[in-house]
């Protein structure tokens, strides 16, 4: 069996007679970069937070796994184990770029008087969080920003700082919540490519038998982005076809659409023909009303892996 980062399984949720999300069940695999999508109001910002832990859901459940573990631990509330970055990004505007990376394992790892009281062992631990940390930016992009304070440096830096600073606390899925949505076209673009280096990085670790470093969900309301970063791409969708389940009413948003995407290199050119048959297939599937198919029709991601086991997940690109 692959390697879990993170499960759901049968998730309900509504809020008093609205029902937003319906049996919801995904699986993603570590080192997998997975993009979301769906229409406004199917529920995607419930199940980040069903994800996260701020939100309990009426019922089902969510598990994450930690490295080399095939026992999931249940989601009962916020934890380290899973990183989150918002469109609009939250850093501390008196702390350089590497010292909002470094604040994180400072303190996770320590306390206020083992600074104070232990200031040999805090010096020396200190000095290993911004070495990692000093890493991380670089990997993103920011090698020559590391000094930098949050007003010196662009919108795009500064997500890209959010980013490293989820990222070393090592989490066993990172969510990425319309991350990209507020910048321009270019350094969107830039940003997706930093997406793609992080799976070559996965790619390599997998090569090396060990365990892929970077697991991500992406949720974007552009279906090219979630194409082009992904390996994989998930619709969830109010618009489906559950008249003959027995239903008196729409019973909420539940996954419709789970199939690979075609995995790219950091700046390699797109295969339009491929990208824009995918992009045209989703859209239909997920974001049409009038065309509510099947619950199951486009959701043969794991018949896929199940048929080729190695291919979807082979890092030969």
């Amino acid at each position: 069996m692959l390697p879990l980062s993170l499960r759901i399984r049968g998730l309900h949720h509504q809020y008093d007679e609205n029902k937003v999300l319906h049996d919801v069940n995904i699986d993603i695999v570590r080192g997998e970069i997975v993009g979301l999508v769906g229409p406004s109001g199917c529920g995607k910002s419930t199940l980040l937070k069903s994800i996260l832990g701020t939100l309990t859901p009426t019922s089902g459940a969510v598990e994450t796994f930690e490295p080399g573990s095939s026992d999931g631990q249940r989601v009962t509330g916020p934890g380290r184990d899973r990183g989150i970055v918002y469109q609009r990004y939250a850093l501390f505007p008196n702390l350089t770029a590497l010292d909002n990376v470094a604040i994180g394992p400072k303190l996770d790892e320590t306390s206020y008087p083992f600074r104070v009281f232990n200031f040999p062992a805090w010096r020396k631990l200190r000095a290993q969080h911004r070495e990692r940390s000093a890493a991380l930016l670089k990997k993103v992009g920011l090698g020559d920003a590391l000094d930098k304070y949050p007003h010196e440096l662009s919108g795009g830096m500064q997500q890209r700082v959010a980013i490293a600073q989820a990222l070393v606390m090592k989490p066993a899925i990172l969510l990425l919540d319309e991350p990209f949505g507020a910048l321009d076209e270019a350094t969107r673009e830039g940003l997706q490519g930093m997406l793609l280096s992080l799976y070559e990085d996965n790619c390599a670790a997998r090569r090396a038998g060990e365990a892929p470093p970077y697991t991500i969900l992406i949720v974007t309301h552009e279906l090219n982005e979630a194409i082009y970063v992904g390996d994989r791409v998930i619709g969830l969708s109010q618009y489906w076809d559950w008249s003959g389940d027995g239903f008196d009413g729409p019973p909420g948003a539940t996954v419709i659409y789970d199939r690979a995407a075609p995995v790219y290199r950091p700046n390699a050119p797109k295969e339009y023909e491929q990208f824009m048959a995918q992009r045209e297939q989703i859209r239909g599937a997920v974001f049409e009303p009038k065309v509510s198919p099947k619950r199951g029709q486009h959701v043969d991601f794991w018949e896929a892996v199940a048929a080729e086991p190695h291919g979807i997940f082979a890092c030969d690109v």
